[in-house]
């Protein structure tokens, strides 16, 4: 049977504030998922952390309107 992938719905990348994490967050723009918030940073004693959280845009829910 096949796997199905889950992807979470929301993600908090971290990383050194670099080329390889700028790249991290365009693959998942690319992906799908969506920038929630502003980024992150802060000072480890040896270089610049970056977070950015990202998330799956949710598809929009019928109205329902109990009575």
């Amino acid at each position: 049977m096949a796997e199905i992938e889950q992807r979470l719905r929301y993600r908090l990348l971290t990383g050194p504030d670099d080329s390889v994490f700028c790249e991290r967050v365009s693959a998942a723009l690319a992906e799908g998922y969506v920038l929630h918030g502003p980024p992150t940073l802060t000072f480890d004693g040896e270089r610049v952390i970056a977070g950015q959280a990202v998330v799956l845009p949710e598809p929009p829910r019928p109205n329902t309107v109990e009575v």
